[in-house]
């Protein structure tokens, strides 16, 4: 029987993402049935379950592989330029998925408290790199220096869910960009 490599592995566990991204964003976590899964992936259970333990463990992998991108972008370039990047493609399917499941993660953080205690760490390294993203602009003088970084995160925080709600509910994109430049523009140092 031949081997499958790695790399072969990793592909496939990340095409079983992005079909089941697009799939909870379509039908939500509970409408998200395995039968769905099966389709939207083109996988058995079995192929799907061999990779993820169940159908919550594929959710929250749905939703960490979002965060660790959403924290590789904020710590390189801030969570503005993630705002900008979620702007730019929102017309894209892909994008849609990814609202809707950042819309699905918000609802069972209401609602589900083991998933809530899960998420948390997630959301701390979010927060994390969005703080030390504003320390480092604030050490080298683009930052404005006459608010707490914390209040400054918390209105980025606040803009974005904004941003993420205002996409989600299928609201135009219409002239967004300048408002991201007025974000951007109120944490700068004048």
């Amino acid at each position: 029987m031949p081997r499958v490599s790695q790399d072969q592995l990793d592909a496939r566990r990340q095409e079983i993402l992005t079909a089941a991204r697009a799939c909870f964003a379509r039908h939500g976590y509970e409408g998200a049935t395995v039968r769905r899964l099966e389709e939207a992936t083109g996988l058995s259970r079995g192929a799907i379950f061999h990779h993820f333990r169940d159908k919550d463990s594929l959710f929250l992998a749905v939703a960490e592989d979002d965060a660790a991108a959403m924290v590789e972008t904020v710590a390189r370039n801030g969570l503005v330029q993630v705002m900008q990047d979620l702007l730019a493609r929102a017309v894209s399917p892909d994008t849609t998925g990814w609202l809707g499941s950042q819309l699905e993660v918000s609802r069972r953080l209401r609602t589900d408290p083991a998933f809530a205690k899960r998420w948390s760490e997630r959301s701390a390294a979010i927060a994390e790199a969005t703080r030390e993203r504003l320390l480092r602009q604030r050490e080298a003088g683009v930052l404005r220096d006459d608010v707490p970084i914390d209040v400054l995160a918390q209105f980025l925080e606040l803009a974005y869910d904004g941003l993420v709600l205002h996409l989600a509910m299928g609201r135009p994109a219409g002239d967004l960009i300048r408002v991201l430049d007025l974000v951007e523009e109120a944490v700068r140092r004048h």
